[in-house]
């Protein structure tokens, strides 16, 4: 008897032991984040002085006019509180707030972390709403925005809160504040489009905003809904480190420790991308993907799933950034047979490097999509044969199992082995990100064609972010892809 009056004992001293050793080892990871972030660039005001935004209720109560005034409050600060502001060591030509730089946004030709609507010559056929990722700006999807332009549509692409400003506003931003914005968009589409249709396009965080409003779309006739979703390296889901990132701040509480509020703190040489990251913006990020995963059980559940639009993807079967099973198997299995597509680019089978491919990545492919039917098409981009750059598209149709193949004029160049997360909107002519640059459409600096060399630990730069694939090499498929029809969704 006694020993059973002591089991629950010796189990609370065992539960309490444990929780005291997750506890040692939660608070020795935040401490060992904040001191491996000390090296790391000092804190400047981009970092520290958060402009006004909107919230949610506020986004939800005005319109597109109103919208735009308080974004130029929000670009007005920045200008007062920042740029205005630079002590000496901080105007440098790479520094995207020095007014005397050659990628000081507001002396573009356009300003593209801005807000913008693109009209078509003519009549509009059709109006395109397009959202961008976290830490971006409405540049990364300009090219498919134009695309629609000169199809004769009507494109929207819409700043999400806290971005193309300073990278401290998401230090403050709420996911809330996004989907908020996303039914802003879509009320202008709505309102421009009268009977026309719209087509809702999203980039990695944009494409989590997407589907939630699609599906809430879909569950509630009264919000506009698009005709097609067309997703780009979708955000459905991202590493188990995210939910975890808020903890990476606590001790930001200390003065001391301010920098462990980041994830990274690197200059600011990209005129429309943060390229430092704070805890937040992780922490935010993760919560929308889980509000996205309720929300897609609830759309199961109510049965409301069963109106969803056609949804359009393509995504790198290897992204550093968002999960690619996750799209598969959290998003397209619960499809119902609606005309959706998956669009996978795959690795280079015949790059110069293959033999130092990792085997599990040579081998994701085929377990994460096993030969079996769908309610909806996949298509694979791949190697020809296992000799050869050249690349050819393999679809297997809905209900079936069989892959029909067709070649494609196109390869990979011989010295990428991979797309990436990022590289998807970008056409090798992008003035920023591409390979080859259009004369016409550059912005004094060339990231796509960077190729620095020296010795390791010198730059405060990561040598894999100097070395990610920032441009499409199959861009054309993806434009003659997505590229709008006036009638039924392609």
């Amino acid at each position: 008897m006694a020993t059973r009056r002591s089991l629950p004992a010796r189990l609370l001293r065992w539960v309490a032991v444990a929780a005291a050793a997750v506890l040692l080892l939660v608070i020795g990871g935040t401490f060992t984040h904040a001191w491996l972030m000390a090296p790391a660039a000092p804190i400047a005001a981009w970092h520290t002085r958060v402009p006004p935004e909107l919230d949610a209720a506020a986004i939800d109560a005005t319109d597109w006019k109103g919208y735009l005034a308080a974004e130029d409050r929000a670009f007005a600060f920045v200008d007062a509180e920042v740029t205005q502001r630079l002590p000496p060591g901080d105007r440098l030509p790479i520094n995207r707030y020095f007014r005397g730089s050659p990628i000081y946004p507001p002396r573009l030709v356009r300003n593209w972390n801005r807000s913008f609507v693109l009209e078509p010559a003519g009549p509009s056929a059709g109006v395109v709403v397009l959202l961008h990722g976290l830490t971006d700006a409405p540049y990364s999807l300009r090219h498919v925005a134009l695309l629609y332009q000169a199809r004769g549509w009507t494109a929207i692409g819409i700043r999400m809160p806290a971005h193309g400003t300073v990278p401290a506003a998401l230090t403050k931003a709420r996911w809330q504040e996004w989907t908020a914005a996303t039914r802003l968009a879509m009320r202008e589409a709505r309102r421009r489009a009268g009977t026309a249709p719209i087509d809702i396009i999203g980039y990695s965080n944009g494409g989590a905003l997407a589907m939630h409003h699609a599906l809430a779309a879909a569950a509630d006739p009264s919000v506009p809904q698009a005709r097609r979703i067309v997703l780009l390296s979708p955000m459905i889901g991202l590493t188990e480190f995210a939910r975890f990132a808020g903890v990476a701040g606590w001790p930001a509480v200390f003065p001391a420790f301010a920098k462990a509020a980041w994830l990274d703190i690197v200059p600011e040489y990209n005129p429309f991308k943060y390229n430092s990251f704070p805890v937040n913006a992780a922490r935010e990020s993760f919560a929308l993907t889980a509000a996205l995963r309720d929300t897609i059980d609830s759309a199961i559940a109510d049965g409301s799933i069963r109106r969803l639009p056609p949804v359009l993807t393509f995504q790198s079967l290897v992204d550093s950034t968002v999960s690619t099973p996750a799209v598969v198997h959290d998003l397209y299995d619960h499809l119902p047979a609606n005309g959706s597509e998956l669009v996978i680019f795959d690795i280079n089978r015949h790059a110069d490097f293959g033999p130092m491919l990792r085997p599990a990545v040579a081998g994701r492919l085929a377990t994460m999509l096993p030969t079996k039917a769908r309610p909806y098409r996949v298509t694979i981009l791949t190697n020809a044969a296992p000799d050869v750059d050249a690349v050819v598209e393999r679809t297997t149709a809905a209900g079936a199992t069989t892959a029909v193949t067709r070649p494609l004029d196109l390869a990979f160049p011989p010295q990428i082995y991979s797309l990436t997360h990022i590289a998807l909107p970008f056409p090798a002519s992008d003035g920023l990100y591409g390979a080859a640059p259009d004369p016409g459409d550059a912005f004094g600096v060339h990231l796509g064609t960077l190729a620095a060399r020296g010795e390791r630990g010198t730059l405060s730069i990561s040598l894999d972010t100097l070395l990610r694939l920032s441009w499409n090499p199959f861009f054309p498929y993806l434009a003659d892809r997505v590229a709008p029809t006036a009638g039924a969704a392609s």
